[in-house]
């Protein structure tokens, strides 16, 4: 989530520089570029649909800036939900926020089931323990339910489930931003605390070394997989989000990386995500193989070649043994 406080500007009318429209003043408003790192949809994306849809309507400062009232965000941020999960922006755009959070509550998004009640109880006790904000009690709850389940267990039968019933929990209004990243941040927490305890198994190869490109902010499902990968004995080296791809390609010559795996959400321009696979493969050798996952739809397109798409965390183990086997 954008970390820039909202800024209210003293003088905004709505409409075009040169088309002044007396606009009554709000508490806060976003920039566009505020707005785009918010959201994750591009500057691009917000006028053409101002010009076709007539959505967003933007204020405009005394200098002719486009400023975005927080109602409007928090309705693209729907939007955004809906677009990943699939709809075409001309079928929701132009709806009402609360037409749009019953869509979002309709959205069938398949998750594995828990294989008893008591993962039932324990993902339905974490849930309420994150609306009641009591985040001791939540961080608690997880690492003993990682105790039990051991991590990959764990991973697949409480985070997944969990993330994705918080994500539909916020289309639908029951929880806010805030309370997602939460959620997030206790996840990495107890992650964290589950790697580093894992014992060595002696392994050297493959050293994987973690990333997203600039402008995806989200590290969970990066967390996630490497936990999948160091379970499996590979030596992991994590950057952590938003790194340049120059960084990247001298990092994984540094670490001597077999592999970069990148983490995609969905908040990235999908051209954004092509060109910079493009320039990566580009800039690393033949022999390092690059992994691209996570939820972004243009992950199950055609990307470029000599990328590897893993567009679930169970497809890791599998992507491992071929890697073994000389099948990169």
């Amino acid at each position: 989530m954008n970390t820039d406080r909202p800024q209210h500007h003293p003088s905004l009318r709505a409409g075009p520089p040169d088309e002044p429209d007396t606009a009554t003043e709000g508490p806060s408003w976003f920039s566009i570029a505020s707005v785009e790192r918010d959201t994750g949809i591009g500057k691009d994306t917000l006028r053409v649909w101002e010009r076709r849809y007539g959505f967003p309507i933007p204020l405009r400062n005394a200098l002719g800036e486009r400023s975005y009232p927080g109602a409007q965000v928090e309705k693209l941020r729907v939007l955004k939900r809906l677009l990943d999960a699939g709809h075409r922006a001309g079928q929701v755009v132009t709806l009402e926020v609360e037409e749009l959070q019953a869509i979002g509550a309709a959205v069938a998004i398949e998750v594995k089931p828990a294989a008893d009640g008591r993962l039932a109880s324990e993902l339905d006790s974490c849930f309420e323990l994150l609306r009641a904000h009591d985040v001791d009690a939540l961080r608690r709850l997880l690492s003993q339910a990682q105790l039990r389940l051991g991590l990959a267990a764990f991973i697949r039968h409480i985070l997944v489930p969990l993330n994705t019933r918080v994500g539909e929990a916020w289309m639908r209004g029951e929880l806010q931003v805030y309370q997602e990243h939460v959620c997030s941040e206790v996840q990495q927490v107890v992650l964290r605390r589950a790697i580093a305890g894992l014992a060595d198994p002696g392994l050297t190869r493959p050293r994987v070394l973690l990333a997203s490109f600039p402008g995806e902010p989200h590290g969970l499902g990066l967390l996630m997989a490497e936990a999948l990968l160091a379970i499996d004995g590979a030596r992991c080296v994590s950057l952590g989000v938003q790194v340049p791809l120059w960084d990247i390609a001298l990092a994984a010559q540094a670490f001597e990386s077999d592999i970069v795996a990148l983490g995609f959400s969905g908040c990235m321009n999908p051209n954004q995500i092509r060109d910079g696979l493009a320039e990566l493969r580009r800039k690393l050798p033949r022999q390092v193989v690059i992994w691209a996952g996570g939820a972004s739809p243009v992950l199950s397109r055609r990307l470029v070649p000599g990328i590897r798409v893993l567009t679930e965390l169970d497809a890791i183990h599998a992507a491992l043994l071929d890697w073994h086997r000389g099948e990169r």
